[in-house]
């Protein structure tokens, strides 16, 4: 398989998108490590091997940085680090005050930072790479999280800027996605008919698939990509159809 014998760490990667990615990651071959604060509810694996989970609270940088030194003490190399910790609740920028925002943006920005800097010795070591996990939330209006929007925006900045500093000997990229169906996408878009229609705005027809997001962070972690570095990757399906062509009451297709 075309990553055995790479060691990748994944944020976040006990469920949901961060689950997918680890299992894609396992199924390439990669030993897969991954991090959060509370241990899966079952074991994270694919195709018959699992990822070893350690608790770390990505807000600590001592933490992440004893985190970093054991994986690296315990594989004697670190490949890739997928930063996809994150999230947010709805909440209007008026319905909060300003260290409960500044929180989201501490999870979103910050802590893939703190974990970049403490993997990055090891990552050049491996001439490896950062796959950061970004949104269209940093791309366009946010409403009910803003700060969220914010952070993935300042996030994809930062992975450029990473990428031209820590060029040649670490490639860093950003995976930008739109909606994905997980265990929680009924807080976001309601029951199965809900999660249904709101599938059906996307132009390809439905929700991505953790599965489909970690496909991508494996084929920008892999040689495949060898001369990809400081890009934004769209999994997004199409994106979303301009609400002006339905409102609109020319040109309307048959």
């Amino acid at each position: 398989m075309e990553l055995d014998g790479r060691v990748v760490v994944v944020t976040g990667g006990t469920r949901g998108v961060g689950a997918g990615i680890a299992r894609s990651f396992l199924a390439a071959g990669a030993d897969v490590v991954v991090c959060a604060r509370r241990p899966p509810d079952e074991t994270v694996s694919a195709d018959g091997r699992k990822a070893v989970f350690t608790p770390v609270d990505l807000r600590d940088p001592a933490a992440v940085q004893d985190f970093f030194d054991a994986v690296a003490n315990r594989y004697g190399r670190l490949d890739c680090l997928v930063n996809n910790a994150g999230g947010t609740p709805y909440r209007l920028l008026g319905e909060g005050e300003a260290q409960r925002h500044a929180r989201v943006v501490e999870l979103n920005l910050l802590a893939p930072l703190t974990a970049s800097l403490a993997a990055h010795p090891w990552l050049r070591e491996a001439r490896g790479s950062v796959v950061m996990i970004g949104s269209v939330s940093g791309t366009r209006p946010s409403p009910g999280t803003a700060a969220y929007g914010a952070a993935k925006a300042g996030l994809e900045n930062l992975a450029r800027s990473m990428a031209v500093e820590w060029a040649p000997e670490v490639r860093v990229n950003s995976v930008v996605l739109g909606m994905v169906r997980t265990e929680l996408s009924h807080l976001h878009y309601g029951d199965e008919a809900g999660i249904a229609s709101v599938g059906a705005t996307v132009p390809l027809g439905r929700l991505a698939e953790p599965s489909d997001v970690g496909e991508a962070a494996v084929f920008l972690a892999s040689d495949r990509a060898a001369y990809i570095s400081g890009a934004s990757l769209l999994v997004h399906g199409g994106g979303e159809r301009p609400a002006f062509l339905d409102a609109a009451t020319v040109n309307k297709e048959n």
